[in-house]
Parts: C-alpha cells; structure tokens; sequence
C-alpha cells in the first residue's frame, strides 16, 4: 500500500481541516497508509537557520521523503494560504544540499494534492497552490475539494462533512491514488 502524508494546516486544536483530513483518512483506509506531520515546532524560514538544519525541519523532510504522497488540508486566511503552511513548504521547498541551490528537496517530484476548509476564499487559495505546487517542484493533483464550515461547528467544534464533500474527497483520494502508479 502506498504511504500518504497528511499535512494539516491549521495547528489548532479541534481544527476543522484535521477533522476533514479524518474524514479523507476514513475514504482511504484499506486503499493506503495515512500518517501526519507534525510541523508546530518548524521555524520561521531564514537562511541564518539554514545550517545545520533545524531538527522539526530534518524531521518534516524525513517524513514528507519517506511518504508517496502528501495531502495539505488547508484552511483560508485573508483568501490566501496560511503563512504557517507556506513557511513549511519554504522549508521543504529548499535544497537539501545548499552547495547546489537549484537541487533537488524533500518536495521534489512528490505527488501532492490540496483541500480546504473556510467560509470563503476558496476559489482564491486553490489558485494560490495550483501556482505554488508545480513551482515548487511537486506534482500536482488538482482534484481539490473545498468545504464551508457548518454553521453548528462554530457552536459545538464539529466538522461536518456534507455527502458532496465525502463524494468530493473519494475522488481526490482515487485521484491521488491514480498519481501515484
């Protein structure tokens, strides 16, 4: 079975993109294997951190090169990507040998797919990663699902995803898995 990294852009507690992501991770069982990253303690980018290389940092491109796939749950900040998600694919973003800074990263080649969660900005964001994604050397799977933030989740912190975004999602995951072979 093929390895999907899930990386949740809100680090938030009872974040609603890590409840979407569990839902994905429902639609994908039996089909692959699903870990997360854990990226709260990654730096601010500079390159005066660069060398040697942050341990969160080495550890995110551990993860991300040892996964077949990654899968961003994003949510919308401004109508934009959150700063926090793009200060990590900075990271993974960047050479890992500095001597040659054109050369490969632990993104290059990775297959990589995105889904939001917000109450608007979507269409905004998904234009943001289907520019970011290639550039940054990933292969893109652009079959995004986006989902509104039920109006109860505000009350009670349930994500609730609607059969349009479960439906949504098994086409992203067979998508993703298509990618992949």
């Amino acid at each position: 079975m093929k390895n999907i990294l899930f990386i949740v852009g809100s680090l938030r507690e009872g974040s609603f993109n890590k409840q979407m992501a569990e839902t994905a991770e429902k639609v994908l069982e039996g089909k692959a294997n699903v870990s997360y990253l854990d990226w709260k303690d990654v730096p601010v980018f500079s390159q005066d951190l660069e060398v040697p290389t942050p341990a969160p940092v080495a550890a995110a491109r551990e993860a991300v090169q040892a996964a077949d796939a990654i899968w961003i749950f994003s949510p919308v900040y401004n109508f934009s990507i959150p700063g926090s998600v793009k200060n990590l694919l900075d990271w993974l973003s960047r050479a890992l040998d500095l001597s040659d800074t054109t050369g490969a990263s632990a993104l290059q080649d990775k297959v990589s797919t995105v889904s939001l969660v917000a109450n608007g900005g979507h269409d905004q964001a998904a234009d943001i990663y289907r520019n970011l994604m290639p550039f940054i050397r990933t292969q893109f799977v652009d079959q995004m699902t986006t989902s509104r933030v039920n109006d109860s989740a505000w009350v009670d912190g349930t994500f609730v995803a609607s059969e349009e975004v479960i439906a949504d999602l098994n086409k992203q995951a067979d998508a993703l898995l298509e990618a992949l072979n």
